[in-house]
């Protein structure tokens, strides 16, 4: 393979607002079947998730010593539901005055949003963007019995031939971020198809183009002088989720640091908000060099000097964030993908 396109996205920076998730499903899912299906989600940490409990049959599947794994399915309550609006009754019956809806939500995607862990005041919670990972090993297009799923020799991109695809949900089972969603209408699995139309054009994904906090990064890894291989390899901020579901994702995070946490005296303390031990659950013993390294150059900065890592991670330049416009990538042949 040539290249490896990649993203980080910079935790410290996400505050939740839903715009990549919104860009995402507003562009690629809006059709019959595809519901409950959101390429890009935005999650609050710690919580169980979308689909809930995602990380519970991830640990199930995936790569395990070198042999592929295979998870349970979700029950469909782990999506949640689609509560209908009660439309006809207020804009063409007249019957109703409110737009409400018919039937209570009991789960959803952001069903624990804003829900904090730990004891005030040293409650915490942070927000992690989540897509497909477009892995070096991808799980899911090793499961595929029919070979619907392929990684794309231009960038790395995975995708699924719709054309080939039967349904039989084995990548759904395999892949440990459940990232790959199945469409019960056409019976085929659907997923992040990284915007590869837009990327072929030189433009970002529609998640990191719509993005406020500019804290989503896009390039090649190969690409030594660009931002992402300089947060991965350079300076080993940004790290895979899960590595050890084997997978070896494309899609790398720069971990949350959040405010000191206080001492019974109501004082900061030297001990972190987020602790390191979820932290490395999280994103593996990596994470303790990366967290070392991110308050080293913030304490440069405060001291007056210049840091390349807190310029970067700053991107004043937000064209500084992606790397991607003398991309030459021609689309590949062939069925329909998604």
């Amino acid at each position: 393979m040539s290249r490896q396109i990649a993203m980080v996205i910079d935790l410290n920076k996400c505050i939740g607002c839903q715009a990549c998730t919104v860009a995402c499903k507003s562009l690629w899912t809006d059709e019959e079947g595809q519901e409950n299906m959101l390429w890009n989600n935005v999650e609050t940490k710690p919580g169980p998730g979308y689909p809930r409990e995602w990380e519970a049959k991830g640990a199930k599947s995936g790569w395990k010593d070198g042999q592929l794994q295979y998870g349970d399915l979700h029950a469909p309550e782990h999506f949640g539901s689609v509560s209908p609006l009660n439309h006809e009754e207020v804009y063409f019956k007249g019957t109703e005055e409110r737009l409400q809806r018919k039937e209570p939500l009991t789960n959803g995607a952001n069903w624990d949003e804003d829900t904090s862990s730990g004891d005030y005041p040293n409650n915490y919670h942070f927000y992690l963007p989540r897509l497909c990972n477009h892995c070096t090993k991808p799980a899911c297009l090793e499961a595929c019995p029919v070979r619907a799923i392929y990684k794309r020799e231009q960038d790395g991109i995975v995708l699924v031939d719709q054309d080939k695809c039967q349904g039989f949900r084995l990548c759904n089972r395999a892949c440990p971020y459940d990232k790959v969603y199945y469409n019960h209408v056409k019976r085929k699995s659907e997923k992040c198809i990284f915007c590869f139309p837009r990327l072929e054009q030189g433009i970002a994904p529609a998640c990191a183009r719509q993005c406020p906090g500019r804290l989503r990064f896009v390039g090649f890894l190969e690409d030594l002088d660009g931002p992402i291989a300089k947060l991965v390899y350079q300076w080993k901020v940004a790290l895979p989720l899960h590595p050890e579901f084997g997978t070896e994702p494309n899609v790398f995070y720069v971990p949350p640091m959040l405010p000191a946490s206080f001492d019974a005296e109501g004082r900061f303390s030297d001990e972190p908000r987020v602790p390191t031990d979820y932290l490395r659950y999280l994103f593996g013993p990596g994470v303790d060099q990366a967290l070392i390294t991110l308050d080293a150059e913030m304490d440069r900065t405060k001291a007056g000097k210049q840091s390349e890592l807190m310029d970067l991670l700053i991107a004043k330049d937000w064209k500084s964030l992606f790397n991607i416009t003398d991309v030459q990538i021609t689309s590949s042949t062939g069925a329909a993908t998604s």
